[in-house]
């Protein structure tokens, strides 16, 4: 068994585990694999391991790994992420080749999005990212805007709202991380009650997964614990 089938088994197992731990069904929570700077060969030993879906942060380094996958004969039934920041002048890409965007924060981008997506493919299934620790780096909507955004994104009929994505502060005390993943957990049942098709509150990564898990987190990021640490050739973001 390869490293990366390794680490595949024992994650799934530590969610299985945390699920369960809070009376919860393992397989209600997603597994997405964050495959960042990784290269196509360990992207194929998780393929051959079972794994499906993938998160990318660069859209042009994703949009590269689509394709790659694309022409090979393993590309149907892998499901694409972006989950990385988003700027206007790279919205076409994340348009035309991946399937969800975790990361729309803002009416302009999901416009973008909407008029970008081809007509001919299913419609990119999108979730709103919200800046739950309200730091000022970080990308995402505050609580209170989740509202305005999600009513506008129902009109656009390219792009289906799945509901809401997070990257709280880091944070080691699971206390304080379940706090904060409750906030999220409140605001995503809110959006529910709303909209009927909303089913995916991604939030939960490498560090923080058992946390977020028992707050009610439907898809866990995880990245490091499946692929190792990362070499950087571009600029680090939050770890998954």
């Amino acid at each position: 068994m390869s490293t990366i089938q390794q680490n595949l088994q024992d994650v799934r197992q530590r969610i299985a585990s945390a699920a369960q731990a809070c009376d919860r069904a393992p397989e209600k929570v997603m597994l997405l694999a964050v495959s960042k700077t990784k290269p196509v060969a360990a992207l194929e030993e998780a393929i051959a391991a079972g794994q499906r879906a993938f998160g990318e942060n660069y859209v042009q380094e994703g949009v590269d790994k689509i394709h790659h996958f694309q022409e090979s004969d393993i590309s149907p039934g892998l499901e694409w992420h972006f989950i990385g920041p988003l700027q206007s002048n790279k919205s076409r890409l994340v348009a035309e080749n991946f399937d969800w965007c975790h990361t729309v924060d803002r009416l302009k981008i999901a416009a973008r999005l909407n008029e970008q997506r081809p007509a001919d493919i299913a419609p990119l299934q999108v979730l709103i990212q919200v800046n739950i620790s309200d730091e000022q780096s970080k990308s995402g909507v505050a609580l209170d805007e989740i509202a305005p955004l999600a009513a506008a994104i129902q009109k656009m009929p390219h792009l289906t709202l799945r509901g809401l994505m997070a990257i709280p502060a880091p944070e080691n005390d699971y206390q304080r991380q379940l706090a904060v993943f409750g906030n999220m957990t409140q605001a995503f049942k809110a959006l529910q009650q709303d909209y009927p098709q909303i089913d995916t509150l991604s939030m939960g990564m490498t560090d923080d997964m058992a946390a977020a898990i028992a707050a009610g987190s439907t898809l866990v990021r995880i990245g490091t614990a499946i692929f190792g640490a990362r070499d950087y050739g571009a600029p680090q973001t939050a770890q998954h």
